[in-house]
């Protein structure tokens, strides 16, 4: 195999703000720990906390690249001194703690997992964050159960996608909500058994009369504050709260709790980025085990919405934050 370069392209965010702030720069290839792989990034994903780390909001945790991104699909190029599952050439996507908007990126062999059987690099690249985010909150913390329903807020977004999919393949009723009709009928075509537009329908009055009155066994939601009281009120007996962002607000005032004893509901939420290794690792193991044959089989698929080069990562953010997509954006760093 040819030598490594010394430097590589990566995208920068200088002190942060707008996208504008995102601008392709040049510096030194990462050096992987013992524990980590070096993969040589053919395509990484945009996510929503990659937005708020640009703005400042999010910053990386001790430890980790200062470089935006949170997961990728390459090549391995070099493996740490304990690393003992992959070689050099393996192709592999990988959940990053950090610095996927790169030529080159660092992972732990925890946090990372062969192709799925027919992926080719940008679908490989679309897995890590929503699958691993939607295994851990949607049937951890959430405890979906087959024969269960779920109400999926941000139904066309990447985590949405994703939580519609898993769901109704491990055999929940999945509701959805999303802004416009186009993202409802999208939401149905992704597998949903209803979708509610929010913008024209109380959807705490919808999950009501879908469900005869009985309310949803778990709600995902990432608005936070705005939605708090309706998604108390879409749950049912035993009802489980999972909360993943707050982009109605993270502060919920004048909230009526009684729900919550009165219908022993559970409201739990979670991050990933702050988990161990070990954590994260556990988490790559379930998903091979349960959701990756499923992949293979051409079912749960993530759904991608455009491709932009690594060097236009400012528009890719600016679409981003319009939520005009459905599914996921991609950064095509290399073939």
């Amino acid at each position: 195999m040819a030598a490594l370069p010394q430097e590589m392209t990566y995208i920068a965010h200088g002190a942060g703000g707008g996208a504008e702030v995102l601008v392709p720069a040049r510096g030194p290839l990462p050096v992987p720990q013992p524990d980590e792989v070096l993969i040589r990034v053919m395509v990484t994903g945009v996510n929503r906390p990659d937005v708020q780390q640009r703005s400042g909001a999010y910053p990386p945790p001790p430890g980790a690249s200062p470089i935006i991104g949170l997961e990728c699909a390459g090549e391995v190029v070099a493996t740490g001194a304990s690393v003992t599952r992959y070689k050099i050439g393996d192709r592999v996507c990988a959940l990053t703690n950090g610095g996927a908007y790169a030529g080159y990126c660092a992972a732990p062999e925890a946090q990372t997992l062969p192709w799925p059987a027919g992926f080719d690099a940008v679908r490989a690249a679309a897995l890590p964050e929503t699958y691993f985010t939607v295994w851990a909150n949607l049937f951890g913390h959430g405890r979906l159960q087959p024969g269960e329903t779920v109400l999926v807020h941000g139904g066309t977004s990447g985590i949405g996608v994703t939580a519609i999919k898993l769901a109704k393949a491990f055999g929940a009723t999945v509701y959805a909500t999303a802004g416009t009709a186009a993202k409802v009928a999208a939401c149905l075509g992704f597998g949903a058994d209803a979708a509610i537009d929010y913008r024209a329908q109380d959807f705490a009055e919808e999950v009501k009369r879908l469900t005869g009155s009985k309310g949803v066994d778990v709600v995902l939601d990432m608005v936070g504050a705005a939605y708090f009281q309706r998604n108390l009120r879409c749950l049912g007996w035993d009802g489980r709260l999972v909360i993943i962002a707050f982009l109605g607000g993270h502060q919920a005032d004048a909230v009526d709790l009684r729900p919550v004893m009165l219908k022993r509901l559970t409201v739990t939420g979670s991050t990933m980025r702050p988990r161990t290794t070990a954590q994260k690792g556990a988490l790559a193991a379930a998903l091979e085990e349960k959701v990756w044959p499923l992949l293979a089989a051409g079912r749960c698929g993530p759904e991608i919405f455009r491709t932009f080069p690594l060097t236009e990562a400012a528009e890719a953010h600016r679409l981003m934050e319009s939520s005009a997509h459905v599914g996921k954006i991609m950064l095509k760093v290399a073939d």
